[in-house]
């Protein structure tokens, strides 16, 4: 079939499937009751940082909690409807969702939900657009059924969603690697240096400190001796000639779910960066977030400059970053609740500088610094091409969900 033959259709989203939203009527939301069971609830956030399937949760119900809410079958839609709105995921299990969040059930005689999922793209500014309030962004039921979806015969939305989905399922199987490799890391440094299980423990005594006994021949420092704690600031928002330059800007927000960040929101000229009071912080620079979003960390795969509510960390001598990135990320808790302000939590300079750690002999952290630099290395490459892959999909994307790509329509 040509495509001058193929007639594409404009529809309504309740006209492809059965339309609903989540359930979660227990006043207050919070009690304790409604938590902690076998049934996934998924949030909005949850759907946000999906790529494509949803597995991974945050949170999950009780018996208590599953009565007033519903659960939903895999292969069920998920659009976010508030908070994060227009953002959507396919379920991958079965599991529950607030109000906040719209189920689309396919008509598997009309749709691909594949198709519909990858239309929401096409459609999420608009979406985002229409749901600007006066107090909160909100979509709603209502305007959401108010989008038209071109819509192709199903053969044609199979062979569109077959091609753009094998995209993602490599996105996919490289975050499954990316979260091995990290916990990879994590354990090896909580085996060495928080279990002290290191290579030849065995013959090392121990002996008391003020964190307790330690390896002999380690010592109790402040942090402020393992690492230079420099800060970031931002240039005039209303000088354009600031904005929009080659130079990523780090913000809380572009803070990722593993090790590297590899693209930010917001870019800053050469102009822009000499009027702030960031520097331009090389790759593998630890950042922390230190106001309102606290203990986020990451390492920029590019060099980054960075605003006012970060703070860059970089290794004294003898201190290589990857052991200084997973040293933070261990301390994130005594971070957090010890932060100060006046209206929002925020770390300090003089929060580092009173938290004390263990500093371990320089052999061992180098030694341990060689086990682990691959395994960086290997993230950071396949974050790479995660970016890569995630830019040639959605530059065939709209191209494909036009018509304009012939071949994926011939035969239908």
């Amino acid at each position: 079939m040509t495509k001058s033959q193929v007639t594409w259709k404009s529809a309504k989203l309740n006209e492809l499937g059965f339309v609903g939203r989540g359930k979660s009527r227990h006043r207050p939301r919070n009690a304790a009751f409604l938590y902690g069971g076998k049934y996934p609830f998924f949030q909005t956030g949850d759907i946000k940082a999906a790529n494509f399937i949803l597995t991974e949760y945050s949170q999950t119900y009780s018996e208590d909690g599953l009565a007033q809410s519903k659960l939903w079958k895999p292969g069920t839609l998920c659009i976010t409807i508030a908070a994060n709105i227009a953002e959507s995921a396919i379920l991958g299990i079965e599991g529950c969702f607030p109000d906040s969040v719209v189920g689309f059930v396919p008509d598997p005689d009309k749709t691909d939900v594949r198709f519909i999922k990858y239309y929401m793209e096409i459609l999420k500014l608009q979406m985002q657009s229409a749901s600007h309030g006066t107090t909160q962004d909100n979509l709603s039921l209502d305007k959401l059924l108010t989008f038209d979806f071109r819509i192709p015969p199903l053969p044609v939305q199979q062979r569109i969603a077959g091609a753009l989905s094998t995209y993602d399922e490599l996105i996919e199987n490289s975050q499954r690697r990316i979260k091995i490799l990290e916990e990879m890391a994590r354990t090896l440094y909580r085996e060495w240096f928080v279990h002290f299980r290191f290579p030849g423990h065995e013959e090392l005594p121990r002996v008391a400190s003020p964190l307790g006994n330690i390896p002999k021949g380690w010592q109790v420092v402040p942090f402020t001796d393992i690492a230079d704690v420099l800060s970031g600031g931002t240039p005039k928002t209303d000088v354009a000639e600031y904005w929009s330059g080659a130079i990523p800007f780090f913000t809380p927000r572009d803070a990722p779910d593993c090790f590297y960040v590899q693209e930010t929101d917001k870019h800053v000229t050469d102009l822009g960066l000499s009027k702030c009071a960031s520097d331009l912080y090389p790759p593998d620079t630890v950042f922390i977030t230190a106001r309102g979003t606290v203990g986020k960390v990451a390492l920029p795969s590019v060099p980054m400059a960075m605003n006012q509510s970060c703070y860059a960390l970089r290794g004294k001598a003898g201190i290589p970053q990857q052991f200084l990135f997973l040293m933070t990320l261990q301390q994130v808790d005594y971070l957090k609740t010890n932060t100060g302000g006046a209206t929002f939590d925020t770390i300090v300079v003089d929060t580092f500088r009173r938290m004390d750690v263990v500093k371990p002999t320089s052999e061992l952290i180098a030694s341990f610094a060689r086990h682990v630099s691959a395994i960086f290395e290997q993230v950071n490459t396949l974050q790479r091409q995660i970016r890569n892959v995630r830019q040639t999909r959605d530059l065939l994307l709209p191209r494909l969900l036009s018509g304009q790509l012939l071949n994926i329509q011939a035969d239908a």
